[in-house]
């Protein structure tokens, strides 16, 4: 089997990303041949092509952080899916390419009704805003919180789950986008303002979680405006994604920085959230759980009760394009790479 990829070969801009054919070998035990119809962009690779994300691979390598596809063959051993079942899985690297072998206990079932591009839009950004929301931030009907980036891949996924529970939702965004976020049921707030003031206006009581993307000195107002008992889930540094220096001493300083709040004796929590934590230690108890979050995800996506944003979809040959759109500051939704897409629509 020959499949095609896009390389990140070295630091560099999105057009040093190079196609490549290589040959694929068969499924070994317990692996999944899958055609790839979806993958996406998501902060990590335009950090990766910096060389600042924090626990990347070596040069060079395949970026691709989820896909969605069909599995084509399956290796010896027992497997949770079947040969022709469309499937999701979160890969971190790899999935920008049109047939991947995966880990068949990776995968989870996308089920009738939900197209590829759609079921894509929600595996990373789904599977963060679930976890932080429910298994981090325990947050419930009734609850207010906010989401900083409300229009953004996450932010949007983290707004329509909250809003499906009950949960009143405040979201950051740019002027432009303020009427988007509004439609998603949430009460937008213009990120160039004065943020704290504006929130502690529609929340005087405080918030029962704060959702941050940002880092930097976001995260020191982000903790203030917590109501007491209130919960702060980091889960980026976009502030420094410009700047010079590792982006591993960025994510540290900002882990340290949380430690110490989460110390202070005020009832308040603070909690770096990372996709990846427990699957070193816990492989099967995360594939439980991922599953499980997935499954209701995609079951609330098949029934209506939240919706897809794709901002626009790149085959995969322009995959440049795709990451130099990721990072214009104009997506709403995602940014979806489908390697049997038409030119970028």
């Amino acid at each position: 089997m020959k499949a095609t990829e896009v390389v990140l070969p070295a630091v560099g801009e999105p057009e040093s990303l190079e196609l490549r054919v290589r040959e694929l070998p068969e499924p070994g035990p317990g692996q999944a041949l899958v055609r790839v119809e979806a993958s996406g962009v998501t902060f990590a690779e335009q950090q990766m092509r910096r060389g600042k994300y924090y626990d990347m691979p070596k040069f060079p390598f395949v970026p691709g952080y989820d896909l969605v596809g069909v599995v084509e063959e399956l290796g010896p051993g027992s497997a949770p899916v079947a040969v022709g079942q469309r499937v999701a899985a979160l890969t971190k690297t790899g999935g920008w390419a049109d047939h991947v072998l995966v880990d068949a206990a990776d995968l989870v079932p996308v089920p009738e009704g939900v197209t590829a591009a759609e079921a894509e839009t929600l595996v990373t950004n789904g599977a963060t805003a679930w976890r932080m929301l429910f298994r981090t931030a325990e947050v419930r009907s009734g609850d207010t919180v906010l989401v900083h980036g409300a229009n953004g891949g996450v932010g949007s996924v983290l707004v329509q789950l909250a809003r499906s529970r009950g949960i009143h939702v405040i979201g950051t965004a740019s002027a432009r986008n303020q009427e988007a976020v509004a439609a998603t049921g949430a009460t937008p707030v213009d990120y160039r303002g004065d943020v704290p003031a504006r929130v502690r206006e529609l929340a005087p009581g405080g918030l029962a979680a704060v959702f941050d993307h940002v880092g930097g000195r976001s995260v020191d107002d982000s903790w203030r405006l917590l109501a007491p008992g209130g919960t702060l889930v980091s889960y980026g540094s976009a502030s420094t994604r410009d700047q010079a220096g590792s982006g591993t001493v960025a994510v540290l300083k900002l882990v340290a920085k949380l430690a110490a709040r989460n110390a202070l004796p005020n009832g308040r929590h603070a909690h770096f959230f990372n996709l990846w934590a427990g699957k070193a230690r816990r492989p099967e108890r995360y594939r439980a759980e991922l599953r499980e979050d997935l499954t209701k995800i995609f079951d609330l996506l098949r029934t209506g009760a939240i919706e897809t944003r794709i901002d626009r979809v790149y085959p995969l040959r322009e995959a440049a394009a795709a990451l130099r759109h990721a990072e214009s500051g104009t997506v709403v939704g995602k940014v979806v790479i489908a390697p049997d897409a038409e030119d970028g629509r």
